[in-house]
């Protein structure tokens, strides 16, 4: 049985498994989705992800979910919370959202984003989370926009043989919300 973490008005979001393979290469061998990438996956390289993700739910109880949309049982995203470095030494939650091409446009990746910041707050307790996206992804940028995220400041990540900005967004927890935790 798959583990559901979180669910919105349009999609699960659950653990990976094996069987999700071949949709998660429909996003991660497709070069106009890899694009701040720089590069589509091989076989190799998207079993090496999936394999990541597995080992961060039984070490961290966290990762890139399985975004599925509910209307059809079709995986057709990842949207999760991962241990992250900014740049600086030190690791921070992260929101981060890759979907296929064919969904583009939806609002599912904003939908998702949200599902995962207010779960990170809530349940997760953190005080703030954060999104770190290449410069030239836009799209991103505006999904980080409408979670509530700020530019935080910006490092260049080196990653296959290239540097690459990043710019950093975060959003931090409303005082509000600290009440309703206590």
């Amino acid at each position: 049985m798959d583990k559901t973490i979180l669910e919105t008005e349009r999609l699960l979001l659950r653990e990976m498994g094996d069987k999700d393979f071949p949709a998660l290469c429909r996003m991660l061998q497709d070069p106009a989705v890899m694009y701040a990438y720089e590069h589509a996956f091989s076989d190799e390289e998207a079993w090496e992800w999936l394999r990541r993700q597995q080992e961060r739910y039984a070490r961290d109880g966290i990762g890139l979910w399985a975004a599925v949309e509910k209307s059809s049982g079709k995986m057709v995203g990842q949207c999760g919370l991962t241990w992250q470095d900014r740049g600086q030494g030190d690791l921070v939650m992260e929101v981060g959202y890759l979907l296929e091409k064919a969904v583009w446009h939806r609002g599912y990746a904003t939908e998702a984003a949200q599902a995962c910041r207010n779960y990170a707050f809530q349940k997760l307790g953190q005080r703030e989370v954060f999104s770190i996206i290449r410069d030239n992804n836009l799209p991103s940028q505006e999904v980080a926009r409408r979670n509530g995220m700020e530019i935080r400041g910006q490092f260049i990540k080196h990653y296959y043989g290239i540097d690459m900005p990043h710019l950093i967004f975060s959003v931090r927890r409303k005082a509000e919300d600290e009440e309703f935790l206590h």
